[in-house]
Formats: C-alpha cells, sequence, structure tokens
C-alpha cells in the first residue's frame, strides 16, 4: 500500500504530487485551493465585459470544503487537522478569508500560520491552504 493518495473525483493536482501523503497516524495534504474538477475556480467570475471579480469568502469556503472532502478519503475530518498554513496573494484579504475559517475553527482548533505571497499558481487564485491531519490508521492497517 502506497501512503501518497490521489482522490479520485478531486481537481487533479497541476503537477507530480499527491493530493495527502500519510506518514504513521499524520496526514500531510498539500496545497489545495478552490480548484473545481473540471478546472473552474470557485470564487472566481467574469462579467459579460470580461471583468474578473474575485471573493475570498467564496474562495476560502471552498478551499476548505476541498480540504474537507480530501481528508473524508483518508478516513478523516476537519475536526483532525492539528496545522494549517494559508497562502494569501493579498493580506487585504485577511479579514475575509479568518471570517470564513472561523465558521470551522475556533481557538480549540488547529495551529495555524498565515502569508502573504507575491502569487499562486493561477492568476484568479487569492488563496491556498497546506494542513497536517492527525488521522490514526485502522488497526489492520497498522499490525506487523
Amino acid at each position: 500500500m502506497t501512503d501518497a493518495i490521489i482522490v479520485p473525483g478531486a481537481a487533479r493536482p497541476r503537477g507530480r504530487f499527491p493530493h495527502l501523503r500519510r506518514a504513521g497516524d499524520l496526514v500531510f495534504v498539500s496545497g489545495t485551493s478552490s480548484r473545481r474538477p473540471d478546472g473552474t475556480f470557485a470564487g472566481a467570475a467574469a462579467d459579460d465585459m470580461g471583468v474578473t471579480r474575485l471573493d475570498i469568502r467564496l474562495q476560502t469556503r471552498a478551499v476548505l470544503e476541498n480540504v474537507r472532502a480530501l481528508l473524508l478519503a483518508a478516513g478523516g475530518d476537519l475536526a483532525d487537522v492539528v496545522n494549517v498554513t494559508t497562502y494569501l496573494v493579498s493580506m487585504n484579504d485577511f479579514g475575509g478569508y479568518n471570517e470564513i475559517y472561523a465558521e470551522y475553527f475556533d481557538e480549540n482548533g488547529p495551529a495555524r500560520t498565515t502569508v502573504a505571497v507575491h502569487q499562486l499558481p493561477h492568476p484568479h487564485l487569492l488563496i491556498e491552504i497546506a494542513c497536517v491531519a492527525h488521522i490514526p490508521r485502522p488497526r489492520e492497517e497498522s499490525a506487523p
């Protein structure tokens, strides 16, 4: 059994890396965005004139739901997350991100680091989240 996990039905990684990597009872989630399986992005819309509107709240919610779906595939959920690293293209979006994040986690949730980055892999992305979860292996997998 491999410890690298590609989750069927999730947006494919945009490089040669897995969605998740298990190391014992820890599951490392690769940087995850609001990208949908069809390649579009939640929280990114263009009007009839081609003007793009990006919404940090919609993107944050979509990222956390994408992370949740990946964790479910590994036998866990957001409650199992112990550490979060968030990458924002602009700290001007911190308030909206923090507002939605607080709907998922409180002061008893994971440790968190939030940093600003110059850019992410697509111009429609405002946010990306990587995290670590503690998800014990099923007993039959951990037996010698």
